[in-house]
């Protein structure tokens, strides 16, 4: 059922008239209603400021579910591993939970019930770890196919996966054997996000598809209870903010798992982006506000029923959908104690939020942005009113100087812009790109030090209608990161520290009771940190990139961290190192650091692959592609990423490589080598330039007529 219908319509979209306003008028403070896509009224009474830290989750010694407990807060009370300790850890065992792979998307976080470890694999199966020996207890074997997951739920005496062919799948808790399976047609992909058991109930969302839903089953059965769809039908609330029928293939798939307050009685569930003509950049066909597109969603958890909505992106052309799992938290704030949920990711800004009804205690504003009528845009955006913690615009720096310099630097020759800034058929290069900021790693909110922390990336993205899907990364920058603190009664940054790889797709961090932050790295590196200033304590190697995070428990009288070390694509592709690691640590164990595999290349690969110089005479063809197979050049001119022959050229340190205009080729085209400013040069159709290379790199280059076309020479 969808239970919307009867809901004041004027009482939810009376955000769009709000917008006007604020950007007739200039910003304003919001601290009432956020206003920034329109507040339902709950209707009904706020309840007492109770202590809700643990979010009806069990003891202390079990890490239950993904993000630990039902408000993701990624919190442990353990407190036997301190700063004074933790250069001690050591593994206790490593499981090679499918028996040695180097493959495949690892994405699941484990977790712990009565000494229980629950994992998935990367090709979905189910293992059952025993959390004191490391021995495997039971797996389940996925019959329908590979499937990336993100974690299982454990409730009723059951652990709860999914499988291909939209299948929710009920195991034994103490055989893995099946107890049922259920199929949940018509409402996108229930396949890859993690389930969220409580209080019999299943909360599942979905992935990918034209449409998706926020989906509750029935435990005991698999039974659908209700679900609530993130792009609203005809006669349901938000189905008139999108133009025609877009909301039919309007996406807002809610991909990442909600949090919930037993107390309220509310679910909370963020949907992604929206959709239009197949692409996430084109909002031509889809005027409007799309709801619920973008938007975190309160939920009614035994009935599905609306109860308010806050909208981070209004009409999204961008893939700037804030899609990290909500975290439920109790702060003070200007002397009153308040249930906030924090929300927010790849615009690198949270929004802090009241639990009850969607308002905003520290302020949110509408800014006007600029516009694009032919995308339709949407006249403002929300923004705290405190700003973001990352930086919104990518910055200009002298080509030559020092490499990498600032990780936020723009590729040269690409149009450079910022936050919603709106595209056309022109790249813009803004930041934080749809793969930085933060993405859907997990954040950790602690008890102790009342900071939210989050790892996030760097990655420009340059968005227009001439890329496919959801932007193109530029090839050749630099896609590194780094790890925030943000204090959650004031939305002010505390610390911010940078790292050498983008931390922005499933390193979530852990924190503890002793005052400890913990995060794994693309290169296998888990690493500790002081949670209150930054400081690095420890680090362990973990044989493969971990896409997961740390959890902790405690059984047979100890105190273990763990994690699965398995790697995932994004944003490093095949550099990424793979494997199939579930580790354990305990003060003074025995089992040492795995190998160190080769570090993931950092920088955007360009599309193709090492060509030798001698193929190809030591020169490079500008404006055509290169068929490797075959040694030919392409017959008509390219604008295009592979826009040069080859993009990838290895030639021993001192050749001389020429770049070449094709003759053929209608005007001017060049190449501009960067970030060390080798040469910039423009050439006519069928000049030459020749440059020698005298030391060992790697030299990227792009064209300044068309920037996308970008080329590599490996000098060694």
């Amino acid at each position: 059922m969808t239970p919307m219908a009867h809901i004041d319509r004027r009482n939810v979209l009376k955000g769009a008239a709000v917008a006007a306003v604020a950007a007739a008028a200039g910003p304003a403070v919001a601290a009432a209603p956020a206003g920034a896509g329109g507040q339902g009224t709950g209707r009904q009474p706020v309840p007492g400021a109770a202590d809700l830290s643990r979010f009806d989750t069990p003891g202390d010694k079990d890490f239950p579910k993904v993000g630990g407990n039902l408000g993701n807060q990624n919190y442990t009370s353990l407190r036997r591993i301190h700063p004074g300790n933790v250069r001690r850890l050591r593994g206790a065992w490593v499981n090679r939970i499918e028996g040695g792979i180097t493959e495949g998307n690892n994405e699941s976080t484990a977790v712990v019930v009565d000494g229980t470890i629950y994992i998935e694999s990367a090709l979905g199966n189910v293992v059952a770890v025993d959390g004191v020996t490391g021995q495997t207890k039971w797996r389940y074997e996925q019959t329908r196919g590979t499937l990336v997951r993100r974690g299982v739920a454990v409730g009723d005496g059951k652990v709860f996966t999914k499988s291909n062919e939209n299948y929710v799948i009920a195991l034994d808790q103490g055989t893995g054997q099946v107890v049922w399976e259920r199929q949940v047609n018509g409402f996108g992909n229930i396949e890859k996000v993690a389930v969220v058991y409580c209080d019999g109930m299943l909360f599942c969302g979905t992935n990918d598809g034209p449409r998706g839903a926020a989906v509750a089953l029935d435990a005991r059965s698999g039974d659908l209870l209700w679900h609530f769809w993130g792009t609203p039908g005809p006669g349901e609330l938000g189905n008139d903010t999108w133009e025609g029928d877009s909301w039919m293939d309007g996406g807002a798939t809610p991909w990442i798992h909600p949090a919930v307050d037993p107390e309220l009685g509310l679910t909370y569930w963020t949907f992604g982006n929206a959709r239009g003509n197949n692409s996430s950049q084109d909002g031509s066909a889809r005027g409007g506000q799309n709801l619920f597109a973008n938007s975190l969603v309160a939920l009614d958890m035994h009935t599905g029923a609306y109860r308010w909505h806050f909208q981070s992106v209004h009409h999204d052309i961008w893939d700037m959908d804030n899609v990290m799992a909500p975290v439920l938290a109790d702060v003070r704030i200007r002397g009153r104690r308040r249930k906030v949920v924090v929300y927010g990711s790849k615009s690198g800004m949270y929004f802090i939020l009241d639990r009850v009804d969607g308002t905003a205690p520290l302020g949110i504003v509408e800014r006007p942005v600029p516009q694009e009528p032919r995308q339709k845009t949407w006249p403002t955006q929300p923004f705290p009113v405190q700003g973001g913690w990352t930086e919104q615009r990518v910055v200009d720096q002298p080509l030559g100087t020092a490499v990498p310099g600032d990780p936020n630097r723009a590729v040269p020759n690409y149009m450079q812009g910022a936050l919603y800034d709106p595209h056309w058929d022109v790249p813009i290069l803004s930041i934080p790109g749809h793969g930085g900021g933060a993405d859907w790693s997990h954040m950790s909110f602690s008890h102790r030090t009342g900071l939210v922390y989050t790892g996030y990336g760097y990655v420009a993205a340059a968005h227009s209608l001439t890329e496919s899907s959801n932007g193109l990364r530029a090839p050749g920058e630099y896609q590194t990161g780094g790890i925030v603190a943000v204090d959650v009664s004031t939305n002010r940054v505390t610390w911010k520290r940078r790292m050498p790889y983008s931390l922005a797709h499933g390193n979530g961090i852990l924190t503890t009771a002793s005052d400890l932050m913990f995060i794994g790295q693309p290169d296998g590196n888990l690493i500790a940190m002081d949670a209150r200033t930054s400081r690095e304590l420890w680090r362990f190697q973990t044989g493969a990139a971990i896409s997961s995070s740390p959890i902790m428990y405690r059984a047979g009288g100890k105190e273990y961290l763990a994690v699965y070390a398995g790697g995932t694509s994004i944003p490093y592709g095949n550099s990424a190192p793979r494997g199939d690691f579930l580790w354990a640590f305990e003060i003074d164990g025995d089992v040492g650091p795995a190998p160190t595999p080769p570090p993931p290349v950092i920088r955007r690969p360009v599309s193709g692959g090492p060509v030798e110089g001698a193929a190809v005479a030591n020169t490079v063809v500008i404006g055509r592609t290169y068929n490797a197979a075959t040694g030919q050049i392409g017959a008509s001119e390219s604008f295009a990423v592979a826009g040069m022959a080859p993009t990838h050229l290895r030639v021993p340190s001192g050749t001389t490589v020429t770049f070449t205009n094709h003759p053929g080729n209608a005007g001017e085209r060049g190449v501009t080598q960067f970030f060390e400013g080798l040469f910039k040069v423009r050439l006519d159709p069928g000049e030459s330039f020749q440059y020698t290379f005298s030391r060992a790199g790697e030299y990227f280059f792009n064209d300044p007529a068309s920037p996308r076309s970008t080329g590599k020479i490996e000098v060694y």
